[in-house]
């Protein structure tokens, strides 16, 4: 009698299933890839040195605070925090950089608001808002509204009732169209429909020469200003924090003057590529926490007229999207909006 033998194995795929061999193909490579995403989300951080990009040259004000901040991460974080320097495109570079980074957490930046406010007055290939994602905010700087010491301006009100009463006669000067000096000097006389000559400068020295020498008779610039102050060169009428400011107790705030919306202070803080687990987050927002209350950052802070200006992860994604809302119509209002492609 002759031998029945088994079929031979084989790995056809029965056509009624409706599964063709490329389906189960993809399904292989999928469950092959899940364990690597699985262990990428959930891996150590961090397994190298951090790289920390700083939109601004070397030897700077905020450059140097940022230094004294990474420093004071290393211990914490048990690596070391690698300062790069990528300076020009008014410190916008960090967000292609970051863009373009690895979102696992090695590779983060030090990001000014106004990078935001660059993408909504500008045409880039890059979304601030979409590509980066928040860890903590830090710092700030304060502004304020300034005369030449011989000004008849004593307040605030006295120059808004002058210029009420002379429409297009005040002369103001700000650090450039769309910066937040002139965004926040909008901010007031917006409110009072006043009409007035914008002379933009290409930086804080020529606008406080220009206000020292009377050659304009205000501007708003942030805390550049202190030493011609303290010269008595020109008058501090107020500034735009959400409280005063220790080195000038007896100015008032916008605020207290009844602007409320009137709070400019350039906040910057640190952001990830989007896309970087969550739990990397998390682990940077508390080793920078503690690094920038340290006392040796707060006094580098201080020693530049910066404060800490502290929101946590949460917080300040939701104030980074509030200030870019607030400052879309600002900038319609001005006609600075970037036109749609």
């Amino acid at each position: 009698m002759a031998r029945r033998t088994a079929p031979a194995p084989h790995c056809s795929i029965p056509q009624h299933t409706g599964v063709t061999r490329r389906d189960w193909l993809g399904w292989g490579l999928a469950l092959a890839a899940a364990p690597l995403a699985t262990a990428r989300a959930q891996a150590p951080f961090p397994s190298k040195p951090v790289q920390l990009i700083v939109p601004w040259p070397a030897g700077g004000q905020t450059d140097l605070t940022v230094r004294i901040l990474a420093e004071e991460a290393e211990s914490l974080l048990g690596q070391p925090v690698v300062v790069i320097n990528k300076p020009g495109a008014a410190g916008t570079l960090v967000a292609p950089l970051l863009k373009a980074a690895e979102p696992d957490g090695h590779t983060i930046g030090q990001v000014p608001i106004t990078v935001y406010r660059h993408a909504l007055m500008n045409r880039v290939p890059w979304d601030p808002v979409n590509d980066l994602s928040p860890i903590i905010q830090v710092s700030g700087v304060s502004f304020g509204l300034l005369v030449p010491a011989a000004s008849p301006f004593r307040h605030v009100s006295d120059m808004i009732d002058w210029a009420l009463k002379r429409p297009g006669e005040l002369i103001m000067g700000s650090t450039g169209i769309g910066t937040t000096a002139h965004l926040a000097m909008e901010e007031i006389l917006l409110q009072h429909n006043v009409r007035y000559v914008h002379v933009p400068y290409k930086g804080t020295a020529d606008q406080m020469l220009a206000i020292a020498a009377g050659q304009i008779m205000a501007g708003v610039n942030s805390t550049g200003f202190a030493p011609w102050v303290e010269r008595g060169q020109m008058r501090l009428l107020a500034t735009f924090n959400a409280s005063r400011n220790p080195r000038w107790p007896e100015v008032p705030t916008m605020r207290e003057l009844g602007y409320p919306q009137a709070v400019y202070t350039s906040p910057w803080g640190l952001a990830a590529p989007a896309g970087t687990p969550e739990h990397v987050i998390q682990k940077l927002h508390e080793v920078f926490h503690r690094a920038m209350t340290t006392e040796r950052h707060t006094a580098a802070l201080a020693r530049y007229d910066q404060s800490l200006e502290y929101l946590g992860t949460r917080e300040y994604r939701q104030s980074v999207l509030a200030t870019v809302e607030r400052e879309k119509k600002l900038l319609a209002r001005l006609n600075l909006l970037a036109k749609p492609a």
